[in-house]
């Protein structure tokens, strides 16, 4: 309690100055090469680089030293809406969003540099996954499926254009993805028989290039809709190929008018960025029936997988199963649960999950472990190319699944109640899938992404409203501060004049944590027992 009390005293106070000295900065441009390898002072993409590992090279705060990480600022964007969006950063700004509001604030102080106000009454206001950038233009997605390009120095808008038809149930939550000059964004809106797409824009004018569809037209029999987008994907510039992933197929609950593989729904697939045409699809749930969206980040690590080189895509999926493939053609290298999981009869010649009819929803109720927010969900893993772990916020859980005849066929067409879950940071060997550590974070689960870096530091968040730092080693707690609200985001990390910055979301306020100046100086000398 006492260390809640100083944190949001030292809240208040940083509060009170960061609408003092307003100022305009000047943003410079990203372009492609800084997506690819972003240097130390800049995260200028949603997931950090197009790889969507969240591992940062910085090494500045480390397991001896982050004993002394305190608070350099906060701000309050002063919204009921909870930060659930990534920051990007780039020339020492951050840009950030929640549903229908983009700041931009100087990293450094978290004083404000402007504010976009875009106020809608349609689509869901579920949350905002945040910004993209390319040159100097800003990319942000409305609930009620817009696309905006904005000035990144000023925040005014340079145009609109429209991603779905919010009419039909369609939304638009996600932060694009920037590949060359295309800007792809996905939808949301699986209340609905509505099939998924990506749509891809040019990056100047906003004329659409291509569009993706994930699943067929709504009406086509003995076929599936659904299959939404709503996660940014990733990319690998020497394959030119994007990689991203599917939501649930629809109707959600009753796959009787859906029968066998309900492609590409609940899908990881590969995509020609310049075209939008189909290289390879993998069906991570190929019959589901449970609301196991595969949107979760596709992640690109280059490496040895059993002796032999591999450009790999590793997905801790929503379904409970930990996927390694070959990411040249889509081919199964692993597939193992990383938590409890009884919905399937074992895993086919290809490495997906067979599904087990007798899992599926009936009016008497199944009892389904994951529960229906899966065993992870949108919250980001992390990979650490040093010890080999990709580090995951999963949850562990149990539900009751019941058919109901009477909702018939369309949209949610069932009802499912979650028993128990818990959330629990686990640290998967991607060689064999099996969980080196694990470290508990507390009943529910917590709703925060995983960032590593270098120096051996894992850094997320419980469901106690305290951000963590980990041992990457061996999950073991270095320091925690509480912030009054859970994390519903990821962390980043940069460096500016020589500081390295870790920063937070937590409820409607973003934190900034840094070493003081004089731990700084004083490299690894000046050392604070780790928290209890």
């Amino acid at each position: 309690m006492k260390l809640l009390k100083l944190t949001m005293a030292l809240v208040a106070g940083v509060l009170l100055s960061h609408t003092a000295g307003l100022r305009t900065l000047a943003a410079q441009g990203v372009e492609p090469a800084q997506m690819q390898h972003p240097s130390p002072d800049s995260w200028p993409t949603y997931h950090g680089d197009y790889s969507g590992r969240r591992h940062s090279p910085l090494t500045q705060i480390t397991p001896r030293n982050v004993g002394n990480l305190g608070l350099a600022w906060a701000f309050q964007t002063n919204q009921t809406q909870q930060i659930k969006s990534s920051p990007i950063l780039v020339d020492g700004i951050l840009y950030f969003s929640v549903p229908d509001n983009i700041w931009a604030v100087d990293a450094r102080s978290g004083h404000i540099i402007w504010h976009f106000n875009h106020p809608t009454t349609e689509g869901s206001h579920i949350g905002n996954r945040g910004v993209a950038m390319y040159k100097d233009w800003l990319y942000f997605t409305t609930p009620d499926d817009h696309l905006l390009s904005l000035n990144a120095k000023d925040g005014t808008l340079r145009w609109d254009k429209v991603i779905a038809n919010v009419k039909q149930g369609y939304w638009a939550s996600m932060s694009p993805l920037i590949v060359g000059n295309h800007v792809i964004a996905g939808v949301g809106g699986d209340f609905d028989n509505l099939p998924g797409y990506l749509r891809s824009f040019d990056a100047e004018t906003g004329a659409v290039q291509w569009q993706w569809d994930a699943t067929a037209p709504s009406g086509t029999p003995n076929s599936s809709t659904g299959g939404m987008t709503w996660m940014t994907g990733t990319y690998d510039p020497e394959l030119n190929l994007v990689y991203w992933g599917t939501g649930n197929p629809t109707p959600v609950l009753n796959g009787s008018t859906r029968p066998g593989d309900d492609k590409w729904s609940c899908s990881i697939v590969a995509l020609n960025p310049d075209t939008g045409k189909l290289v390879w699809g993998f069906s991570v749930s190929p019959h589901d029936t449970h609301d196991w969206d595969a949107v979760e980040a596709p992640v690109l690590v280059d490496g040895d997988f059993h002796g032999r080189p591999r450009k790999m895509l590793m997905q801790s999926s929503r379904n409970g199963y930990f996927f390694v493939l070959d990411r040249t053609n889509g081919k199964s290298l692993l597939t193992v649960p990383y938590g409890p999981t009884n919905w399937a009869l074992g895993i086919d010649k290809d490495g997906r999950p067979i599904p087990d009819p007798r899992k599926e929803p009936q009016p008497d109720g199944r009892l389904i472990a994951p529960d229906e927010g899966g065993m992870t969900n949108y919250r980001s893993p992390s990979f650490d190319p040093k010890t080999g772990l990709f580090i995951v916020d999963a949850h562990p859980s149990y539900s009751i699944y019941f058919a109901k005849p009477a909702d018939g066929t369309y949209g949610w067409a069932g009802a499912d109640y979650g028993l128990w879950g818990k959330g629990v940071i686990e640290a998967i060997d991607f060689q064999s899938g099996k969980i080196r550590w694990s470290h508990e974070v507390g009943q529910g689960g917590s709703g925060a992404g995983v960032l590593t870096t270098d120096s051996g530091l894992t850094f997320t968040g419980d469901s106690a409203g305290n951000i963590l730092a980990l041992d990457t080693s061996d999950g073991k707690t270095l320091w925690h501060s509480g912030t009054g609200a859970p994390m519903q985001t990821s962390p980043i990390t940069y460096e500016l004049d020589g500081r390295q910055y870790v920063v937070t979301g937590s409820g409607g306020v973003m934190f900034a944590w840094v070493l003081p100046r004089e731990v700084h100086a004083l490299g690894h000398n000046k050392i604070r027992p780790a928290a209890k």
